[in-house]
């Protein structure tokens, strides 16, 4: 675990798994409200002394809201890496990639994939997703593990634990890095229609081995982020970090047009940032517009030398990328829009690659010190403008905001955010309900758990059928 982030207490696992059926609501849940929020997040079956966070065996939470009653699940994901450990009764792998620990007892098993990222509904399928593995499907009512899905071999290697799903035609549109094995410079791109059929597979070159978190969809275009978080098999074979900063290589953008193919991505440069989530994009005129939180030098990680990056915690703020694809340039313009540090940024998807009036993230509390939590929620508008912030009590964190909206034919951004939260003096968690357009005013309505979720990662809701 990163220095950095030891001291929180809400990054270590919890040892079990359970059902509550009947919880406490404080407040009263929307009845509207009919569905499942799914979660996922690191929680390591076994203690790896010095693993990074992301290498945490997934599990799985799932908040059903039904008629203004709330029940809970939680359950770890069976990959076969959990399920070898489990056997043996102790960890096996030693973090990033199949490398085993040095004293490891045998196993036939050499998949270290962790399925711990996000949960994503699509064709008919309920998906773990962590992005140097193939997709696990997962059963929605019991959690119960179903294996990986390739879609009837269609796809292999890495799959994106961030795919975007098109609102008009339904089509997901993924990629993976690492596509050709190990620490290579090659990605992947890839579409699922909406009955689940794979439309297209390939496979292209970037200008270095980096780890690419997210990337950015429009309706007409496709951006594929390669920033100098870069990754090397010499370093992890000799046991030093796997991915490290290496800001000298710099930042390339390669934009491709979604009816084009690979061999006509364009490259833009950019100074060394880096981003792990975009909220959105979208196209004005020849412009492409994208609005992603962005680190001046990614924590987490450490330097190239070895030193740790010397990024503050989450230090990541709104920043508006903007691509004139009319001009003759290979630059782009890069403009912070707020100066508060925050993470995990979420927009109606109803508008997920077109331009928004509305987006929300998780946001630091400028009076703490820098660290990996997050203790509020920024709502901001289609500029950039801050609308309204919430922050919790001292002490408290709160996951990534997912927005549900109110109904089909509801207005953009009306609707609610469905967060957890760490209550650190209880040391337990709360599914806390806000009105999206109305976050100051606080939760209204709170989900009682009698035991922590672990801080984690990625979710989203699901309508009841």
């Amino acid at each position: 675990m990163p220095a950095a982030a030891a001291e929180l207490d809400n990054l270590a696992p919890i040892p079990m798994e359970c059902d509550a059926p009947f919880l406490k609501v404080e407040g009263e849940l929307p009845r509207a409200l009919n569905g499942t929020l799914y979660r996922n997040g690191p929680n390591p079956q076994f203690d790896v002394p010095g693993a990074h966070w992301f290498t945490g065996d997934g599990m799985l939470h799932a908040f059903h809201l039904e008629n203004g009653r709330a029940s809970y699940r939680n359950r770890w994901v069976r990959t076969p890496k959990w399920l070898a450990e489990h056997d043996a009764g102790r960890a096996i792998f030693a973090g990033f990639g199949p490398r085993r620990l040095p004293d490891a007892p045998p196993t036939t098993c050499n998949d270290s994939g962790a399925a711990n990222t996000n949960i994503i509904r699509h064709g008919g399928r309920l998906l773990a997703l962590e992005e140097g593995h193939p997709p696990t499907e997962i059963d929605p009512l019991t959690l119960s593990t179903r294996g990986y899905c390739d879609y009837d071999g269609r796809i292999k290697g890495p799959f994106t634990a961030h795919p975007k799903v098109d609102p008009a035609t339904g089509e997901m549109m993924f990629f993976g890095y690492n596509a050709k094995g190990p620490f290579s410079s090659a990605l992947s791109y890839g579409v699922v229609d909406r009955g689940g059929r794979v439309t297209r597979f390939e496979h292209f070159e970037t200008p270095y081995s980096s780890m690419v978190h997210d990337f950015i969809v429009t309706a007409n275009h496709v951006l594929f982020p390669i920033l100098p978080l870069t990754g090397s098999m010499e370093r992890a074979v000799k046991g030093q970090p796997a991915y490290a900063w290496e800001p000298d290589k710099g930042g390339h953008i390669g934009v491709m047009a979604r009816g084009g193919t690979t061999s006509d991505i364009r490259w833009f440069r950019a100074e060394a940032c880096y981003v792990f989530h975009v909220l959105n994009a979208w196209e004005d005129g020849s412009r492409v517009v994208a609005d992603v939180m962005q680190y001046e030098e990614p924590p987490l990680f450490p330097r190239l030398d070895g030193r740790p990056s010397r990024a503050a915690g989450l230090s990541a703020r709104l920043c508006r990328w903007t691509f004139d694809l009319a001009a003759n340039t290979d630059r782009f313009s890069q403009v912070y829009l707020d100066d508060i540090a925050g993470e995990f940024p979420r927009v109606d998807e109803r508008r997920a690659g077109l331009a928004t009036a509305h987006g929300w993230y998780a946001c630091a509390n400028p009076e703490l010190p820098a660290s990996t939590a997050l203790h509020g929620i920024v709502h901001v508008g289609g500029d950039g403008e801050r609308k309204a912030r919430y922050l919790l009590p001292k002490g408290d964190s709160i996951s990534e905001p997912v927005f549900v909206e109110r109904g089909a034919d509801a207005p953009e951004g009306d609707g609610w955010l469905l967060a957890v939260v760490w209550r650190a003096r209880e040391n337990r968690s709360d599914l806390a309900v806000f009105d999206a357009q109305n976050i100051a005013d606080g939760p209204a309505a709170l989900v009682k758990l009698g035991h922590r979720v672990p801080d984690g990662f990625h979710g989203n809701w699901v309508n009841a059928a």
